[in-house]
């Protein structure tokens, strides 16, 4: 069988669906076929290929050696041909239109920062989608969303479609309001805390200190949604734990006070981009800028290795 010649592009598309998502239920839902007439695809695809695409492990499938390499060439198809519609469908080669994701506890502030040379151009038009940091990254690698702003990398199998970019990171800080400066640890002790959720990076950081110190704090709320520890941190009387970026605005105004920088714990700030044979012109121009420029702070600001 000459499979060049005979490759069936539907069958093709159908398996590049199933092998991003790895569940044949919710991409027949999405397609709107059924899960039987899905498999079909699949196997006809795999008797003109001659190999096994997939493997089952579990409830999931997982993709065979020849799987990943027919999923490779498949990335290149169908996502040139995704970016060739959008170009032509949005026009100017798609400059005008930037479609970005946030997750939705990520700061307000970083990501109005980052934004900013976007919101002060008439002829840019934006838009921004909040989501899971997988969710957001899947749509990503789909050609769905051209940038996701996120505190953490792409990772797993999606990550060979997606570059994962540093652009800033900042110190993280023991926050509350005006008065005397407290001190870490020996001030914390039994001291009441609003602090992100214990499966958060900041809050393991946060927790092995105060362990190696002996120090126990009083936890008043777990929160990982960054406007909302703003919120509190502003409105509060307990320390909150957080980057000042959060809350730049309160320490700028006097309003909040940055009492204590917790050495050597940092929150990371990442601009994920799709591979793309033509990348956005709009996006690169957003990634030539300089961390402060990006978090909007006149404070200390660090990139990876500094």
């Amino acid at each position: 069988m000459h499979a060049a010649t005979q490759l069936n592009f539907h069958h093709l598309r159908y398996f590049w669906a199933v092998a991003n998502e790895g569940n044949l239920t919710r991409v027949a839902r999405r397609l709107r076929v059924s899960q039987s007439a899905l498999s079909v695809q699949i196997r006809d695809l795999e008797s003109e290929l001659g190999a096994p695409l997939f493997e089952r492990e579990g409830r999931t499938l997982a993709l065979t050696e020849t799987g990943r390499v027919v999923l490779a060439y498949a990335d290149v198809v169908f996502g040139a041909g995704e970016q060739l519609v959008r170009t032509l469908s949005e026009g100017r080669d798609g400059a005008d239109v930037v479609r970005v994701g946030a997750v939705s506890t990520l700061s307000r502030n970083f990501q109005e920062s980052f934004l900013k040379p976007l919101l002060e151009d008439p002829d840019a038009r934006l838009r921004v989608a909040s989501g899971t940091h997988d969710e957001l990254v899947l749509r990503l690698a789909a050609h769905d969303l051209d940038v996701v702003l996120s505190t953490r990398p792409a990772s797993g199998d999606v990550a060979r479609n997606v570059r994962s970019r540093l652009v800033a990171r900042q110190r993280v800080s023991l926050v509350g309001r005006p008065g005397p400066v407290l001190r870490f640890p020996e001030d914390l002790r039994g001291r009441e805390m609003v602090l992100p959720s214990p499966d958060n990076d900041l809050r393991t950081a946060f927790d092995a200190m105060c362990a190696q110190a002996d120090v126990s704090v009083t936890v008043v709320a777990e929160v990982d949604d960054m406007a909302l520890l703003r919120l509190l941190a502003r409105d509060g009387r307990a320390l909150t734990l957080l980057p000042s970026v959060v809350v730049r605005d309160e320490l700028e105004l006097g309003l909040l006070q940055e009492h204590c920088v917790l050495k050597g714990v940092y929150e990371h700030f990442y601009a994920i981009v799709a591979v793309r044979r033509f990348p956005h012109p709009r996006i690169a121009s957003l990634l030539q800028r300089d961390a402060h420029d990006m978090l909007g702070m006149r404070g200390p600001v660090e990139l990876e290795g500094e």
